[in-house]
């Protein structure tokens, strides 16, 4: 078997996703941590035109952009398939992968912004929220149906990122009462064996993303 490794950074909700993907078919992958503030010279070699992580090494070839190295573990091996096998629901997952892809800098305005701004950025990112649980996920388990998928793991931010965000920013998007499918698709895909066994840890997250927020506040003052 080709040798198979990760470049990541934790807490990156886009690596997680790839680990959940390569954990999820059962292929062994080793993982070399990056630094978020001193990226390293593989990092750069490997990925020259984003120099961003995950870059995921098969056989000695990078793939970059974690949506993009999901749907290359999907193609790439073949057991526990992630995507639906009908035309159709594969061409809906794929849907949904964009809009979450395209959808990215509005889900976290409220993190980076403070006053009106976080105001405007919370309303929004609610109403995209409201989309996702009625048109993406409607009343079934699971994105694609009963199976996790590409598509829940895209989204799995919001079952483990979103509450430690909410926290630190002092807001909250996901409401028990506005948002109950949603919440029961938290519940459930946490209690995936796989995912359940990978979780990101809250503790080293929070001071992480207290110091992000500081410097998004200190910006956005800077600024006004």
């Amino acid at each position: 078997m080709e040798e198979v490794k990760l470049l990541g950074i934790f807490p990156s909700p886009y690596t997680q996703r790839v680990i959940w993907a390569l954990k999820l078919k059962g292929v062994k992958c080793e993982y070399v941590a990056e630094d978020f503030f001193n990226k390293s010279q593989l990092l750069l070699q490997l990925n020259p035109v984003t120099q961003k992580v995950p870059v995921l090494i098969h056989g000695g070839k990078p793939i970059s952009e974690s949506i993009v190295i999901l749907e290359y573990i999907e193609e790439t091996w073949q057991q526990n398939p992630l995507l639906p096998c009908d035309p159709y629901d594969r061409a809906m997952a794929r849907f949904w992968l964009k809009f979450g892809e395209d959808k990215i800098p509005a889900f976290f305005a409220f993190f980076k912004t403070v006053g009106e701004e976080q105001e405007k950025a919370i309303k929004e990112a609610k109403e995209l929220l409201r989309i996702l649980e009625e048109h993406g996920l409607g009343d079934k388990k699971f994105f694609g149906g009963n199976e996790v998928g590409l598509t829940d793991l895209a989204f799995g931010w919001i079952a483990c990122w979103l509450e430690v965000l909410e926290e630190v920013a002092g807001v909250k998007l996901l409401e028990v009462d506005g948002f109950p499918r949603l919440q029961r698709w938290v519940e459930d895909f946490k209690e995936v064996p796989v995912i359940k066994e990978n979780l990101p840890d809250r503790d080293v997250m929070l001071p992480y993303f207290q110091f992000r927020r500081s410097t998004f506040v200190q910006q956005a003052k800077a600024t006004s």
